[in-house]
């Protein structure tokens, strides 16, 4: 997590000099967060505009505005919780990406060595065989 203390543009750099034979799969995420500024904006500008609240909220026009304003408030929050949801499954999918690349690397080096371990068993059975019948063989020629 890093908090900014500048506004302007930021570099992100990915450093690759542990390994740089083997391959590697990078995700990164970038939230931006700026609900809550906004949010601590307008309670600072209800402060500042003081005055009595309930005189103000007597007025049925304030009170419809402030009905807007909830119905608006709650809209933003929950279109933020739908951002979060969409980052989330984002990650998410990301991750599974991830681990379904090493699955399929993994299958690949099982498969192989599998073969290899079947192509010596093979090699090894018809070596036995050979030995086997090279001892019952009768190596004494007949004479007739």
């Amino acid at each position: 997590s890093v908090e900014p203390t500048e506004a302007g543009d930021y570099k992100l750099c990915f450093d690759n000099s542990f390994s740089t034979i083997s391959e590697k799969l990078v995700f990164f995420e970038l939230i931006f967060d700026s609900a809550q500024e906004e949010e601590e904006e307008e309670e600072e500008e209800e402060e500042e505009e003081g005055g009595d609240g309930w005189v103000e909220a007597a007025e049925p026009e304030e009170t419809l505005d402030v009905k807007i304003e909830d119905i608006k408030e709650s809209i933003e929050t929950m279109r933020s919780r739908l951002e979060r949801s969409i980052q989330m499954q984002t990650l998410l999918r990301a991750f599974e990406a991830r681990d379904r690349n090493l699955q399929e690397s993994n299958l690949g080096r099982v498969n192989f060595w599998s073969a290899v371990n079947l192509g010596v068993l093979v090699v090894v059975a018809f070596l036995q065989v050979y030995m086997l019948k090279s001892l019952f063989e009768d190596k004494r020629t007949v004479r007739t």
